[in-house]
């Protein structure tokens, strides 16, 4: 299920996934997502739209945040 909310796409990731969301992890996903023209980037908007996309983006923004690093 493609998560819909901050609050199920931080679940998704930390637990389903088994992911920690640390400031490594958040910046260099952002580095992939914020480059339009990065092939990882091409795929998942081909995969998920780019409304999706978006809320990957602002989701890591905020767990930046949250963390101290925006």
């Amino acid at each position: 299920m493609i998560p819909t909310t901050f609050e199920s796409w931080k679940n998704c990731i930390v637990n389903d996934c088994n992911i920690k969301l640390t400031a490594d992890f958040v910046n260099s996903r952002l580095k992939v997502y914020n480059n339009k023209r990065n092939p990882e980037t091409k795929k998942f908007i081909s995969l998920y739209g780019e409304q999706h996309l978006g809320n990957i983006i602002y989701w890591l923004e905020r767990s930046a945040k949250e963390m101290g690093q925006r």
